[in-house]
């Protein structure tokens, strides 16, 4: 399973990602949540 605390960092790396790199953000917010439904597909 994955470590409860990964969660933020993903968020916090992506913030930091979105203010650096403001384009590309779509990439960014995509891709988590297609992480995010994988993992919840997967339980």
């Amino acid at each position: 399973m994955i470590h409860p605390a990964v969660s933020p960092i993903v968020s916090l790396i992506a913030g930091i990602v979105i203010l650096v790199f403001p384009s590309t953000l779509n990439l960014v917010v995509a891709l988590y949540l297609i992480i995010v439904g994988i993992l919840g597909l997967l339980g």
